[in-house]
């Protein structure tokens, strides 16, 4: 089995390039090959990857050929531009999202008209594809049947990818599955530009002694998942058998990963609870109304039942989301 990931360098791809290596299969099926592909040389190599690991370095689009020199079984679709770097260039959010997006469903069509195995394509969404509106508000928790609104280009790209996923799959080029994740914290490392990013910084920067800016009201609520959580929740769904019943992935629609609903004030309190004032202190609190438009367009609350179907539960509460923090990231 020749498995791709994009992204591979960034966070995420790392953390499942090393759960895939861990596991040794997919499926039930021995891995063989695993790709992994980023702009970004080295950096997403898991260690213990040996022979199975395949980096593939450079602009996805130009390196197309290489990646589907073979076979690909599943390819995890990780690669993406953020949320506020979209909204800073309207025209790098579209090459990055939606044109990578369709010159991979592209040579995954290929693929199968030219008898090779339809791929399983797992693509990483966002909840960003939900906005609400004066005239049609979000209802009190949110599902995968609600109407998706986006109030921001990143989420209007994500929305374009999952519907040219979605008619792919009708069409039978491949076996399209949509993850739509919630905002990840803590992720370690330095900050990125997704508009979400400072709810990792206000507690990563402050353990790491180093001061923090909350550019939101403490008081905003949002739905998070731990990195466990989350790799775990795109892993189930990659590897979920088609069909009704518990464990199944029933029909076309999207799966919400399940969330943690917290306010910004909650994962403050807990920071100050477990790491003391002194650390609590490095954050200061200046907000921006350009981070707090988008990141308060979007939900709060949702409806996790799809995701509960499939055995996905959130995190119990974000004390524990730190703690794991903490035991991975000393």
């Amino acid at each position: 089995m020749r498995i791709v990931v994009t992204g591979a360098s960034g966070f995420l791809g790392r953390l499942l390039a090393d759960a895939l290596l861990r596991a040794g299969t997919f499926g039930g099926e021995p891995i063989g090959r695993l790709v992994l592909v980023d702009r970004v040389a080295g950096a997403g190599r898991p260690q213990a990857g040996g022979p199975l690991v395949q980096e593939v370095h450079g602009d996805l689009v130009e390196e197309m050929e290489t990646v589907f020199a073979e076979p690909v079984d599943v390819l995890f679709h990780l690669a993406a531009a953020v949320s506020a770097e979209c909204e800073a260039d309207f025209d790098l959010g579209m090459r990055a999202n939606v044109d990578v997006t369709r010159a991979l469903l592209d040579r995954a069509r290929a693929q199968s008209r030219s008898g090779g195995p339809a791929v399983r394509l797992v693509f990483a969404s966002s909840i960003a594809v939900y906005g609400s509106h004066p005239d049609l508000p979000l209802p009190p928790a949110v599902s995968e049947t609600t109407l998706p609104l986006p109030r921001s280009s990143y989420g209007t790209q994500k929305l374009m990818c999952e519907h040219l996923i979605a008619d792919c799959t009708r069409r039978g080029f491949l076996d399209g599955r949509v993850v739509r994740l919630m905002t990840v914290v803590v992720r370690p490392g330095r900050p990125n530009a997704a508009a979400s990013g400072f709810l990792s910084g206000i507690v990563r920067e402050p353990l790491a002694g180093l001061p923090a800016v909350c550019p939101v009201d403490p008081g905003l609520r949002v739905a998070l998942s731990s990195p466990r959580r989350t790799v775990e929740g795109i892993l189930r769904v990659a590897e979920a058998v088609r069909g009704t019943g518990p464990g199944r992935l029933e029909g076309p629609l999207p799966v919400n990963l399940p969330a943690l609903t917290v306010s910004v004030a909650d994962i403050l309190a807990t920071l100050r609870q477990v790491a003391g004032d002194t650390v609590a202190d490095r954050v200061t609190v200046a907000p921006d109304p350009a981070v707090e438009a988008i990141v308060g367009s979007w939900p709060a609350d949702f409806d996790h039942r799809r995701a509960g179907a499939l055995g996905l539960e959130p995190d119990a509460d974000f004390l524990s989301v730190l703690r794991d923090y903490l035991a991975d990231h000393r």
